[in-house]
């Protein structure tokens, strides 16, 4: 499992084409993102169920601001297709670090796969090594142990950017988030019925390898004035007047 510090922004959608071209000289669109070229930007759509406990669990612990927690989560991109794949993740911080795992499952089969809570029966076509495996495990382990099921719903497009002289330095705009509360594994590729957590405002992510952010990413966040927050789309979704603990 690779680590990778993060910082997140808050933007006014305002600053957003002066940002793009503040950062021209030192980023290059992602490729995948390149391959959907949402409106003529390296962007695409990211989909995410996020898991919690019956007593949201996590939901308050991102609101008391523990420094080492996880979520599970169900990773899809851009729209529906037969036999499209999706991630089963746990999402793990540990102080100012971020770590992923991550196995990849056909989508077509994901309501039964989480009913059986297994990974046993879709070895052979679903999970390609040793490690994905291990991964699936370990969250079919954590959603049956805290009993965890779908909670929030959280949609928007990223446009991403990585270094051009550091690859592993990433840049992404996440724009027109918009959150479904209980939702069904079916839910995940849903077009309508949202609700949208930030007016003129986009998150901005910063991800990197080393502890220290390059110095060219730090000069553009001090020159529009930017403050590092916590910001979790998850629990955004969840502080909105139509969340209940049902």
């Amino acid at each position: 499992m690779k680590v990778r510090f993060e910082r997140k922004y808050l933007v006014p959608t305002k600053f957003l084409n002066d940002l793009r071209n503040r950062i021209e000289a030192f980023v290059e669109p992602d490729k995948y993102a390149l391959q959907s070229a949402l409106n003529g930007l390296p962007q695409y759509t990211v989909r995410s169920i996020y898991f919690d406990t019956p007593t949201f669990t996590s939901f308050y612990e991102k609101v008391e601001g523990l420094k080492n927690r996880k979520k599970l989560r169900i990773r899809g991109y851009n729209q529906y297709y037969k036999g499209c794949k999706v991630f089963l993740e746990i999402k793990r911080k540990r102080e100012n670090t971020i770590g992923k795992n991550r196995a990849l499952v056909s989508y077509d089969i994901l309501e039964e796969l989480i009913q059986n809570g297994s990974v046993g029966h879709y070895l052979d076509h679903d999970i390609s090594n040793q490690k994905e495996l291990e991964d699936a495990s370990r969250f079919f382990f954590n959603m049956k142990r805290y009993a965890q099921k779908p909670a929030n719903l959280v949609v928007y497009e990223r446009e991403a950017y990585h270094g051009k002289f550091d690859p592993g330095v990433r840049i992404t705009f996440d724009k027109h988030v918009r959150s479904l509360l209980h939702p069904q594994i079916s839910d995940l590729y849903k077009n309508d019925g949202y609700t949208y957590l930030w007016n003129d405002f986009f998150v901005m992510e910063v991800k990197y390898f080393t502890p220290y952010m390059p110095v060219w990413a730090r000069s553009v966040i001090q020159e529009f004035g930017l403050r590092h927050e916590a910001v979790s789309k998850y629990a955004s979704g969840l502080s909105t007047p139509g969340f209940s603990m049902v």
